[in-house]
């Protein structure tokens, strides 16, 4: 009997039950008892062993992006842009790349209706020839924070009171109080968009500004981005909400299944906006900074392939629970910015998948690349990879394994002082005002109501609500007014 050939996989399922060693089970329905009635016997190795992987069969779930609905299929280059990176994976036009997306809300609990207003994940995970590159970003291009040393405690504020596990907008409003640079974002969140219909209606955007390098070395700031080519739609009122929400609280994540299910597959567009690295300083605005977009009056969409979805995952757990992105994951010709918020979410994205599916948690199927791959990563808690080397080090005489062939890399030099310090060029009002002002007057209003509502929560003191009004009013004066005339209706300015 071959011992390898029956590894763990449905495929090779007895006609019979057994335990997780094989041995047959008889009865499936009845403990071991002493007498009919019991008690129950310790001895009984199959009950002790069904409750106990019934005991263990929750992981911890993600402290943010934990509601999701993932769905396979493949990226297509449909223009090209070798000229600006040497990424196998985009070549030419026509190459196609398995992939798979996961969409997700982001603060709620992994059981929460996908109705609730809240940034959505939108991560894809490319099966390149070169390794894994994953795409990790949001519904919204900016963000709240631009450091990634205020992400625990911006996370911490849009979570549930760890009094009263309630979820209380006083504390948000509180929070982003003390940072002006989340106005912006504020006018995503807060916006008709804050809501989308489901996942195949919203945009995808990569937030960060990440590298383009290519055969020549030569480098190019980019924003990823994804534009849905049924349209973009959203649950701009409260009635729309509450409808959909009372009828399926799920329905984002039952959308994507059935739309999948029944051929008509979702298809996105791939575009960059690229900048020269020369012209970084040339603009009103940091480019690096994640509480910015690039005015694309400026910095025009570029076509650069399409994703199909064409096939729904074959295990919920398998696919989805156990699926992990990180920024920090990319390939040749791709590379990372200087963007504060990135270079610390480059670590923290896979420190907590090893603190949530173990240290080997890249062996998994669903995370582990597509291609051939080596190195002298051997053990560790639950590492079921079969290895037969004699050498597990680097370099030997007895093992072929050599560096692989080099290839650009960024090489811009970097100087400076140790600093803790905030950006020359906030700039936190321009943009968001700017935004405020492309919504038709009925949508202005729905934003401007939501805003009041949430400053007008009974937490909210007096101080943190002027803050808002003037941050707001800095945005642009007929906002601020406006919002500043419903507290003051309320008698709460």
């Amino acid at each position: 009997m071959d011992p390898y050939k029956y590894r763990p996989n449905s495929e090779y399922n007895s006609t019979h039950w057994t335990t997780n060693t094989g041995m047959p089970v008889w009865n499936n329905n009845n403990s071991m008892t002493v007498g009919v009635r019991g008690p129950v016997l310790l001895e009984d190795y199959h009950l002790v062993e069904k409750l106990s992987n019934f005991d263990r069969e929750r992981i911890p779930e993600r402290v943010v992006h934990a509601r999701g609905a993932v769905a396979k299929g493949f990226f297509e280059v449909t223009h090209d842009i070798s000229h600006l990176t040497c990424a196998d994976f985009l070549r030419a036009p026509g190459v196609q790349t398995p992939i798979i997306a996961r969409f997700s809300t982001v603060v709620h609990e992994r059981g929460s209706p996908e109705t609730l207003r809240d940034p959505r994940g939108f991560a894809v995970k490319f099966y390149t020839r070169e390794g894994n590159f994953d795409m990790v970003g949001n519904n919204f291009p900016v963000f709240f924070v631009r450091d990634s040393i205020k992400f625990p405690d911006m996370v911490h504020a849009l979570k549930p009171n760890p009094k009263t596990n309630i979820q209380e907008p006083w504390r948000f409003a509180d929070f982003f109080s003390h940072h002006p640079e989340a106005m912006h974002m504020f006018t995503f969140l807060m916006d008709d968009e804050g809501v989308p219909k489901d996942y195949r209606h919203m945009i995808g955007s990569g937030v960060h500004t990440f590298k383009l390098v290519n055969g020549e070395g030569r480098e190019t700031l980019i924003k990823w981005h994804w534009r849905p080519t049924c349209g973009v739609a959203n649950l701009a009122t409260p009635e729309e909400i509450a409808e959909v929400q009372g009828a399926n609280h799920q329905h984002a994540t039952a959308d994507l299944w059935d739309a999948v299910a029944s051929g008509d597959y979702p298809e996105w567009g791939l575009f960059i906006q690229t900048m020269d690295p020369a012209d970084e300083d040339k603009f009103e605005f940091d480019p690096l900074d994640v509480t910015k977009v690039w005015p694309e009056d400026r910095f025009p969409l570029q076509p650069v392939g399409r994703m199909v979805l064409n096939k729904n995952p074959d295990n919920f757990f398998a696919e989805n629970e156990m699926l992990a992105f990180s920024p920090g994951l990319i390939v040749p010709g791709i590379a990372y910015s200087d963007d504060k918020l990135l270079q610390g979410r480059i670590y923290s994205y896979s420190d907590t998948q090893r603190y949530r599916l173990g240290g080997n948690y890249l062996l998994l199927p669903v995370n582990a690349p597509k291609c051939a791959h080596h190195n002298n990563h051997f053990d560790g808690v639950m590492n079921f990879m079969q290895r037969t080397e004699d050498v597990n080090y680097f370099p030997s005489r007895y093992d072929p394994a050599r560096n692989s062939e080099k290839y650009p890399v960024v090489t811009a030099p970097l100087a400076g002082r140790r600093e803790r310090a905030v950006i020359p060029k906030e700039n936190n009002f321009q943009q968001p005002g700017e935004r405020f002002r492309t919504f038709d007057p009925a949508r202005q209003e729905r934003f401007i109501t939501r805003i009041s509502e949430m400053l007008l929560d009974d937490g909210c003191n007096a101080e943190i609500r002027r803050v808002w009004v003037g941050y707001l009013t800095q945005c642009d004066a007929d906002l601020g007014k406006r919002v500043a005339q419903k507290l003051t209706a309320k008698s709460a300015l």
